[in-house]
């Protein structure tokens, strides 16, 4: 059950939490390509199939262990191996990256995520984690966040307690007294709760609920959440 009373702030999720992301990112592969068609074309024609990204990439985070929480070094040093094995110029992979990337950070909110965001902010300091690479600032987010906390500059991830740690203090109050709001039952629901969070899960496609350890709230949408303060 979830306390009202305890709560002097808010963690929040970006994937799938706030908007949808495999939209995005297939959005943002396709801008990759049309890049390259003009750029690279025979990396374009080597890597121009989903599974073939998908082959690099996994092969990239196999024997890359060191970039486990960072997904932009993924990528980039994922398309630097591409154009390397297609006979093309390695140092074309930062330039092709920036293209992947600002489309990246062009996401479409889910419509209810504003309105909430909004309300939120007016009541509690938000912090964001996020294992991905979204930038609040670049998503045109930043004035509802009073800190972000990504692994990729904290070097741990969820579902690592040290992570939501680290987003207390970002915002100097004490882990028991933040509700953290995210849409993975492990990553987010389970890490939240074993740093001494409350958790609210996001449940948009009524997915039954994996483990024996319970969230506080179980929300549909984020309309919910900002319901829960009015």
């Amino acid at each position: 059950m979830l306390d009202v009373t305890r709560i002097k702030a808010i963690s929040l999720d970006l994937d799938d939490t706030l908007w949808p992301i495999w939209p995005t990112i297939e959005r943002a592969e396709r801008v990759l390509h049309d890049w390259m068609v003009h750029n690279t074309p025979m990396a374009a024609a080597l890597f121009s199939s989903p599974s073939a990204l998908r082959e690099i990439r996994d092969y990239m985070s196999t024997n890359r262990p060191d970039l486990r929480y960072d997904l932009s070094a993924v990528r980039r040093e994922s398309i630097r191996l591409a154009l390397y094995r297609a006979g093309e110029n390695p140092l074309l992979a930062e330039e092709a990256f920036e293209v992947f990337f600002a489309e990246r950070q062009r996401v479409t909110l889910f419509d209810d995520a504003l309105p909430a965001l909004e309300h939120l902010a007016q009541r509690f300091p938000l912090v964001s984690i996020s294992n991905g690479n979204a930038d609040v600032g670049r998503v045109g987010l930043a004035r509802f966040f009073r800190a972000s906390i990504s692994a990729r500059e904290f070097g741990v991830g969820k579902p690592d307690p040290r992570i939501f740690l680290a987003a207390a203090g970002a915002i100097d109050v004490q882990p028991e007294d933040v509700l953290h709001i995210g849409d993975d039952a492990t990553l987010d629901v389970l890490g939240a709760l074993n740093a001494g969070m409350q958790a609210g899960w996001v449940n948009r496609a009524d997915h039954l609920w994996p483990h024996e350890l319970q969230p506080q709230v179980t929300l549909a949408h984020l309309g919910e959440l900002a319901d829960l303060f009015r």
